[in-house]
């Protein structure tokens, strides 16, 4: 019952021809880049001082505006009395 049936006379495999169609296209191969160490190190100096400018500006931000509302509140209660 569960034993595969064969074929009495096995029919011979398809026979396809290959024509320029069936080809594969061809794949050119990317140029090589090579990049010097120095490249590298300059690009992740550059990138971790633009990092450290960044927080130094978000910093001075976040300062001078809680200096404007200390200052701010302090002006409306000299202006109360």
């Amino acid at each position: 019952m569960f034993l595969p049936k064969y074929p009495d006379s096995p029919s011979p495999p398809p026979t396809h021809t290959h024509t320029v169609a069936d080809q594969a296209p061809v794949r050119r191969q990317a140029p090589q880049i090579s990049i010097g160490t120095g490249a590298v190190v300059a690009v992740l100096v550059g990138g971790v001082v633009l990092t450290a400018l960044l927080a130094a500006i978000a910093v001075t931000a976040i300062s001078v505006a809680v200096a404007a509302v200390v200052l701010r509140s302090l002006l409306r209660d000299q202006d109360r009395r």
